[in-house]
Parts: structure tokens; sequence; C-alpha cells
């Protein structure tokens, strides 16, 4: 069976969690609230016991089977995780997973997460008996209206009553980043309490808490105002701001730097047709205008190098500390020098 995320809370409420649970999409938050909710509900069924097997390079499909077929240490209930790193898991993995499915053990209940599963993989016969068998979830992105609807559902469950504007406010702000969209929600409760909450409130709430604001990061860098990047980055460190959502900043200031750079080359008419494609705000433009002189051309490819670094030591698939190279990324967007292969944190001048 095939549902949306929307009556997952309900499925697992009324019927518990089915012999298989498959979650496949492109929204990294989303699957992850969907993930704890059925870990969550397994545990109060009474599946104590948890085995990850994370699914990647040369996996041995033989460890699946041996996890179905093992008996609990504490002869109780088990919940096997299989994380696919892939979209793809070839003629061994989708024969494993049919095999699995064919013969379900009551004692046992896997759960699939796929987070690259692509459009033709969702046609293969192992996801067609996934869904036979148990609960097909796929997530997608939230644009536009359904976006602020969640916002507006999201700041309901906290008990503000958002005004006309507010929820579209957010959106705008967070600009489809569900992570970053949750924490100001959290952020808005603690500060705001239970009630109503108007625009007016809302820009309050946000001007009180631009010290060390995510969303600082592209006016520090457009100012050139190294000091005032590394306030900010080593603040959000110190307040515990998830590294993804940082990086998620910083790559997108990248990335519209690297496509105006491109722009520029061709001209002044193709940078202004850029800036105004891009909807960047007139006061924004002038400084966007004299970082893109500030800076060789040569910076963005090497910058979004160190996006892909940062990004594979969060997941602790390379080594160092993430947090040092954000800050080296975040200095050279600033007017510090480029990022060495292995960062270390800049002394920006103040």
């Amino acid at each position: 069976m095939r549902i949306p995320f929307a009556q997952l809370a309900a499925n697992l409420a009324s019927s518990g969690v089915a012999p298989v649970v498959m979650i496949c999409g492109d929204e990294p938050f989303q699957m992850g609230e969907a993930a704890t909710l059925v870990r969550q509900v397994a545990r109060e069924r009474g599946y104590t016991e948890r085995e990850v097997l994370e699914v990647e390079g040369q996996f041995d499909w033989d460890r699946l089977a041996a996890a179905a077929l093992s008996r609990s240490l504490f002869a109780g209930q088990k919940l096997i995780e299989l994380r696919l790193a892939s979209g793809k898991i070839g003629r061994d993995g989708g024969e494993a997973v049919r095999a699995y499915c064919a013969r379900p053990r009551p004692e046992h209940r896997l759960l699939i997460l796929a987070p690259n599963l692509d459009y033709q993989e969702l046609k293969a016969k192992w996801v067609q008996t996934v869904e036979q068998t148990g609960i097909l979830l796929q997530v997608q992105a939230l644009t536009g209206q359904r976006l602020v609807e969640w916002i507006a559902q999201r700041l309901r469950a906290q008990g503000l009553v958002p005004g006309p504007e507010v929820a579209a406010m957010l959106a705008e702000r967070v600009e489809g980043n569900l992570l970053a969209a949750a924490q100001e929600v959290d952020k808005l409760a603690l500060l705001q309490g239970p009630g109503p909450l108007t625009a007016e409130q809302l820009g309050r709430a946000i001007a009180d808490s631009a010290r060390f604001d995510l969303f600082a990061i592209p006016d520090a860098a457009l100012a050139g105002d190294r000091a005032r990047m590394y306030r900010i980055i080593q603040g959000l460190a110190a307040e515990g701001t998830a590294e993804p959502l940082v990086l998620w900043v910083l790559a997108r200031e990248v990335r519209l730097l690297a496509r105006a750079t491109f722009a520029a080359r061709e001209g002044t008419r193709a940078l202004d047709a850029f800036l105004t494609a891009e909807r960047i705000w007139q006061n924004r433009q002038g400084p966007l205008r004299a970082l893109l002189r500030r800076l060789p051309a040569t910076f963005p490819p090497l910058l979004l190098g160190h996006c892909a670094l940062a990004d594979r030591q969060i997941k602790g698939l390379a080594p160092g500390d993430p947090w040092l190279t954000l800050t080296a990324i975040g200095d050279a967007l600033a007017g510090g020098p480029p990022p060495q292969s292995s960062s270390s944190s800049p002394s920006p001048s103040s």
C-alpha cells in the first residue's frame, strides 16, 4: 500500500507497524520525521531491539537474510533498518528484499530508508513487492502553497495562531528547507509563547534573533565583513545549530555566486538579466556586484568543492571538523583567503 506522509501517523496508530515499511523521496527532513515515528511506534508495540544494515559498496545481501533468521538477544521483537545509500540495489539486492517479503517473520519488522531512489527504480519488482507486503511512503519537496500550509500547521501544533501572512513570510525566508522552517517555528514558540502571532511580531522576532542568525550569513558575505561572518558561524556552532543548515545557507550563496560569475562574463546586460531573473532585491544588487569584482573567478568552483567536503565531514565520510570547513567557506565568501585543503580555523581581522 502506498500512502502520503500526512497519513502515516494515523496509519501507524490504527494498524501498527506493517511487516515492511519503506520510506523514499527527496525531502530529508520529512524522511527523518517519518523514520523517527516508525521507530517510536515499533518500540511502543514491543519491537525494542534494532539492527541497522548500511547498504553501500559491495554489500553482502546475505546479511539481510541472516538478520531475518536471527533471534533477539532478549527474546523480544526486532526492527531491522535497511539504509540504502544508492538509488539502485541491483539484482541481488532486489532478490534479497523480495525473499524477505515472501516470508516476513511476525517478531520482526523491516524499515527500508531509500533517500536516493529514482523514478525508474520505483517501478522495479522489488519495490512493487514491498508495496504489496507493507507500506511505501514517498515524501516530496514542499513548494508554494503546500509549504505555506505545512508551516502554518506546524505553528498551530506549537500553540501559535498565525496571522494571514505569517506562514507565507516564513516560507519565503526558508526557501523550501523544512529543517530551517522547523527550527524557526521552534524558536518562535519559545520567544512568543502560545497565542496569536502577527506579521509584526514575526518581524521583531527575526530582528531580535539576528545576532547568530543563519540568514545573516549572506549579509556578512556581501558586506565583506570577515569578523562578523566569523562571529555568526561560531555563534551558530555554540548554539548547537544543525551543521547541514549552515552548509545549506553557505552552499546556496556559493551557487548564486557561481551563476552570477558566469553571467558577468557575458557582460553587463547578461548580469542585469540574471539579477532580475533571480529576483535579487535592489538593495543587494550593488553589494553583489562589488563581491563579484572582489573575488577571483576561480573562487566559486573552489568553494563548491569545500561545500562537498563539509557535506562528507558532516556525514562522517571524510576526516576533519565540519565547523572548521564551514568557517573557512564563510571567511572566503566575506573576502578572506581561499580555504586550504585541510581546513583550519581562519583568524579574521576585526
